[in-house]
């Protein structure tokens, strides 16, 4: 059975793809960058040449970032409130910047996995097959 043109047929040594995607890592070779900025992912790997026009995260960074950062960050401002009391100026001043820091950080570091998985196990746009 052949396999679609478009499927990655290099020999490389597996690469762990969580490991490859915290680091901002390609998912082929483990060794070029997977980011030409920030959030902005490379049209290719620099090292393997692997083609990232694969690469679509979509919305799953961006709502895993709110559900963990958003139960971090709210169970922390309850707690605070119920320990100390403070008076809320002390809360706009803990919670706003300590939720851009943390945001920014996990959607860099989410996005990268999510695309790393996204090569390791194949994943594209769904298809309906259709009788001919």
């Amino acid at each position: 059975m052949t396999q679609p043109a478009h499927e990655d047929q290099a020999i490389w040594p597996p690469v762990d793809p969580i490991s490859a995607g915290l680091r901002g890592r390609c998912p082929r070779c483990g060794e070029g960058r997977l980011f030409s900025s920030f959030l902005t992912v490379a049209p290719r790997c620099g090292s393997c040449r692997l083609d990232y026009s694969f690469a679509d995260a979509g919305d799953g960074p961006a709502v895993f970032v709110i559900l963990i950062i958003g139960f971090i960050v709210v169970g922390l401002a309850l707690w605070m409130e119920v320990t100390l009391n403070p008076p809320l100026w002390v809360h706009f001043l803990l919670w706003i910047p300590l939720t851009v820091a943390l945001s920014l950080t996990a959607l860099r570091l989410i996005k990268g996995v999510l695309i790393t998985l996204q090569y390791r196990n194949k994943a594209a746009e769904g298809r309906l097959d259709r009788p001919q």
